[in-house]
């Protein structure tokens, strides 16, 4: 998954920064809606980490019904908050 590539699908521009708010909504619904059709398992959750980053991702226990996904989620909050300090 290019992170590009994904940017310009749901929000019609690879930078963020020049999307409108209405956009960045709509964009984020889409997403989500992808989100919860997806049946690939890598795809899901770089669709997850992408909703993430992005403050619109559903709750682990909502998003993955596997253990083992819903622990990979939470290194990766992990992770970002470490980065974050």
């Amino acid at each position: 998954m290019n992170l590009d590539d994904q940017f310009l699908r749901y929000f019609g521009s690879s930078d963020l920064a020049a999307v409108t708010p209405a956009a960045l909504q709509a964009g984020i619904e889409h997403m989500r809606v992808d989100f919860g059709l997806e049946q690939d398992r890598d795809r899901r959750f770089g669709l997850w980490t992408l909703l993430h980053m992005l403050g619109a991702a559903p709750e682990l226990d909502v998003a993955f019904t596997s253990s083992a996904d819903q622990a990979a989620a939470r290194r990766f909050i992990e992770l970002t908050e470490q980065h974050e300090d």
